[in-house]
C-alpha cells in the first residue's frame, strides 16, 4: 500500500476531504448565515450594506463545495455514489436553494421597486437558511448511518431523513452559520446598522450554545459509537475541550466588542466540530444501520492507488491556489462597506 510521510494516499485523501469540506462551511458559512439573518434587516440601506458585505466573495466561498464534491468523486467515487443516490431529495433541494441565492443576490438590484426587492429578499433569506439546515439534516443522517446493505444501495425513504436526531443537527448548524454570519457583518458595517447586529451577535451566540448543548447530549445519550474513538484513546479528549474553549472565547471576544477574534474563535469552532466527527467516523465514511460488514470506509471505497496518487499531485497544487486567491480576494475587499454606483 502506497504512502506518504508515513500515512496511506487513503487517509490522505479523507483528511484532504474534510479540509475541504470544513473550508466551505467556514467561508460559506458566514455568507449563509449573513442570509438567514436578511430579514431582520428592516431598512433598504441596510440590506444592501448586508448584501455588499459579502458581495465580493460569496461566489468564490462556493467554489470550495466544487472542489470538495470532484475531491470526493476522485477519491471514493462509490462513496460519491451511495451519498448522492441515497441523498437525492435534500441534495436537489441543497442545489435549488443554491440557484435561488444566487439570483436573488444578483436579480434584487436589477428594479427599483420595492415588491421586486422584497420578492428576492425573501428568496434569498429562506435559501440561505435551508442550505444551512440541509447541510446539517446531511451530516445528521450521516453521523447515525443510513439504510445500506451489501450492494451498497441505499434501501430506505426520504422520510427516514427527517428523523429527531437530524433535525435537531439542522437547526444546530443553521444556528452556528447564524452567528457566524452576523459576527462577520458586525465587523463589515458600521453606525446604526452596526448597533443592532452586536444584539444579534449576542442573541445568535445564545441560541447556538443552546442548540450545540442539546445536539451534544443527544449524542452521547443515543449515539455511542460517535464517542468510541475518545473513550478507546482517552489522550484525544484535548479536541473536544479545545472546541468548549473556542466556543467560551466567542462569548468572551463579543463581550469585549472584539468581533474579528469572535469570528477566528467561531471558524475554529466548526473546524474542531468537523475534526470531532472525522474522528470519530475514521475510518469509515458512510455507516450502515443493517450491519458494520456493509460500512462503505477508506479502504474498500477508495480509487487505485494510481488514481489517488496522481489526484494527490493534482490536489497539491489545486488546494493552495484557491486558498490563495481567497486570501487575495479578502485582503482586497477589507473593512467596511460603503454604498456606490456599483454596489448591489
Amino acid at each position: 500500500m502506497a504512502t506518504f510521510l508515513g500515512i496511506d494516499f487513503q487517509t490522505w485523501w479523507f483528511l484532504l476531504i474534510g479540509a475541504v469540506f470544513t473550508g466551505y462551511i467556514i467561508l460559506d458559512g458566514f455568507d449563509l448565515g449573513a442570509g438567514s439573518l436578511h430579514l431582520f434587516f428592516n431598512k433598504e440601506e441596510s440590506r444592501r450594506i448586508a448584501l455588499n458585505a459579502i458581495g465580493p466573495v460569496w461566489d468564490g466561498n462556493e467554489v470550495w463545495i466544487v472542489i470538495g464534491g470532484g475531491a470526493l468523486f476522485a477519491g471514493f467515487p462509490e462513496v460519491y455514489a451511495t451519498l448522492l443516490s441515497a441523498f437525492y431529495i435534500p441534495f436537489m433541494l441543497f442545489l435549488v436553494a443554491i440557484i435561488f441565492r444566487a439570483i436573488s443576490i444578483e436579480f434584487r438590484s436589477k428594479e427599483p421597486m420595492k415588491w421586486w426587492r422584497k420578492m428576492w429578499d425573501v428568496s434569498y433569506s429562506i435559501s440561505s437558511a435551508l442550505i444551512a439546515f440541509l447541510l446539517g439534516v446531511i451530516l445528521g443522517n450521516v453521523t447515525q448511518g443510513i439504510n445500506m446493505g451489501a450492494d451498497h444501495v441505499f434501501r430506505g425513504s426520504f422520510t427516514e431523513f427527517l428523523n429527531p436526531y437530524a433535525l435537531l443537527t439542522g437547526v444546530t448548524t443553521l444556528a452556528l452559520l447564524m452567528m457566524h454570519g452576523a459576527i462577520y457583518l458586525v465587523m463589515k458595517t458600521e453606525n446604526r446598522l452596526y448597533a443592532k447586529l452586536t444584539v444579534m451577535v449576542r442573541n445568535t451566540t445564545i441560541f447556538f450554545v443552546i442548540m450545540i448543548l442539546l445536539t451534544s447530549f443527544y449524542t452521547l445519550l443515543y449515539l455511542p459509537h460517535m464517542a468510541a474513538t475518545i473513550r478507546a484513546y482517552p489522550e484525544l479528549f484535548f479536541v473536544p475541550v479545545l472546541m468548549v474553549l473556542a466556543i467560551a472565547n466567542i462569548t468572551r471576544q463579543i463581550t469585549k466588542r472584539k468581533y474579528m477574534a469572535a469570528f477566528v474563535s467561531s471558524a475554529v469552532t466548526i473546524s474542531l466540530l468537523m475534526v470531532l466527527v472525522a474522528m470519530e467516523l475514521y475510518p469509515n465514511m458512510l455507516l450502515s444501520k443493517q450491519s458494520a460488514e456493509y460500512h462503505l470506509t477508506v479502504y474498500n471505497a477508495a480509487s487505485s492507488q494510481k488514481t489517488l496518487g496522481i489526484m494527490l499531485i493534482v490536489a497539491a497544487i489545486g488546494v493552495p491556489l484557491v486558498a490563495g486567491y481567497t486570501t487575495f480576494v479578502f485582503m482586497t475587499f477589507k473593512g467596511k462597506v460603503k454604498l456606490d454606483e456599483m454596489s448591489y
